[in-house]
């Protein structure tokens, strides 16, 4: 329960339409407003402004409904760029002023810590920008999907849906080349003979379209994921047509995946052309990224994490640093410089061997790295003393949040300071608040790595409690 969903009478029924004013934006991304004290959650609604909504759905505590009609404009209100927008589920804010934008994503970090863990920092920096707001992503993930009246769709997922496609026209969250790529690969498949994957029948063969980029590169990385069957020919045509279509892909690689989730990762990938991976620069950092790597989505806005992780760490250049759900090892290495070493931990081995390889590029002799599931790696490394113990560990899980045995683990572990970088304040919230025995918070940086969407990132720096072991 939010602390906005008060007990009241609902007043409404469903179907009814009813004239709302919005106070404000809930986590999550949805307006809220209020009538006689009951809330309502408005899709695609603006603080300040005065909607028709029309209930959609009717809960004990709360009601969900739709604009019909704005009534009354906000004045932050700005004109999409996108015309998609509305239709794609890529962008929630982009008829919210960006200065707006960032106002509440710090709110919402701000009442995730407040309301879901009972913590009150004293100092919530303003949110960090991205450098830039528009093709500021390295990755996007694009869905092949079935259409009755076409061969198939291929583009991103529709609003508030996980199972709905439409085909993709236009983006500007990665680079003007990237939709390009995308329709011809569509128009491609779609004469290909083969049909697009059915996650509910389980048959067909095209899945997913992958793009990365090197923002400080320019190197370009497909990856064509298909089902498990056997049809080499039809990919490897696919992958000749695009390399004469656009030259600046670097590189062209394929996997088959047999799971019943409907996920971009598949099984062992191969090279149809190219090295089988880009590089990309964060400050100093070279890093070579391969296609199931983990990085951080927005290269520019990175530096400035990684910046601020290696200011709160307070490094003196002897420390130990664990760095948990390390991906391709960008924030380990990016410290290494400053630290006496770096022990990485990560559950994917293709991302361990990725980070293997960047310390190499960057000649840094001082990191190692651990493959494996950290709920069963970290009470092992503890156990067996298999590598020293940190004085600091910077921990940046999924939005899942940490293992509660990588939480036991780490109040055991007890190091001197923990740097928490989260994609999800209320898995952040959570997490803190089962560590707040043993830790306080120094400070808290939220930073914008997802322009025109709900999400943030958060970046806090927590120091052990006087008493809480490791001496």
């Amino acid at each position: 329960m939010t602390p906005e969903m008060k007990t009241a009478t609902c007043p409404f029924s469903a179907g009814m339409e009813i004239d709302l004013p919005i106070d404000k934006l809930a986590f999550g991304g949805k307006a809220l407003g209020r009538v006689d004290g009951f809330v309502v959650f408005v899709d695609r609604a603006l603080p300040g402004q005065k909607v028709r909504a029309r209930i959609t759905r009717i809960k004990k505590q709360f009601a969900e409904a739709q604009v019909v009609q704005v009534l009354e404009q906000s004045p932050a209100y700005v004109t999409p760029f996108c015309p998609h927008f509305g239709l794609c589920g890529g962008c929630d804010w982009q008829d919210l002023a960006y200065e707006e934008q960032l106002h509440w994503k710090r709110l919402h970090l701000q009442d995730c810590l407040k309301h879901l863990a009972g913590l009150s920092p004293t100092v919530i920096q303003p949110t960090v920008p991205s450098p830039q707001e528009r093709f500021y992503r390295n990755k996007m993930e694009f869905t092949f999907a079935p259409a009755e009246d076409s061969a198939c769709l291929l583009g991103l997922h529709t609003r508030g849906s996980t199972d709905r496609v439409f085909d993709l026209e236009h983006c500007f969250l990665q680079s003007r080349q990237s939709p390009e790529i995308v329709k011809e690969v569509r128009h491609w498949c779609g004469r290909s003979l083969r049909p697009a994957y059915n996650p509910q029948t389980r048959r067909g063969y095209w899945r997913f379209l992958v793009v990365r980029e090197g923002k400080r590169t320019g190197q370009t990385l497909v990856h064509l994921l298909t089902s498990d069957q056997e049809d080499r020919g039809a990919v490897e045509r696919l992958a000749c047509h695009l390399k004469e279509q656009f030259p600046e892909i670097t590189t062209l690689v394929h996997s088959r995946s047999r799971k019943k989730a409907h996920l971009a990762a598949g099984g062992a990938v191969r090279s149809l052309w190219g090295p089988g991976y880009i590089e990309e620069h964060i400050g100093d950092l070279r890093l070579r990224v391969s296609a199931h790597s983990f990085l951080q989505t927005n290269s520019l806005a990175a530096e400035g994490l990684y910046n601020t992780i290696g200011r709160l760490g307070e490094f003196t250049g002897s420390e130990t640093v664990w760095d948990l759900y390390c991906g391709a090892g960008g924030i380990g290495l990016f410290l290494a410089p400053k630290v006496g070493r770096v022990v990485g931990f990560e559950l994917a081995a293709a991302a361990v061997a990725d980070a293997v390889t960047n310390s190499r590029l960057n000649n840094l002799t001082n990191c190692r790295f651990v493959a494996g599931d950290l709920k069963e790696r970290l009470p092992e490394t503890l156990k067996t003393r298999s590598h020293p113990l940190p004085e600091v560990v910077v921990a940046d899980p999924p939005r899942s949040g940490l293992h509660p045995r990588v939480v036991e683990a780490l109040k055991e572990l007890a190091p001197r300071r923990l740097i928490y970088v989260s994609c999800n304040p209320a898995t952040l919230a959570r997490d803190l608040g089962l560590l707040k025995g043993h830790y306080e918070i120094l400070a808290v940086q939220p930073f914008d790595l997802f322009p025109h969407t709900a999400h943030l990132e958060g970046v806090v720096s927590l120091e052990r409690r006087a008493g809480g072991a490791r001496g």
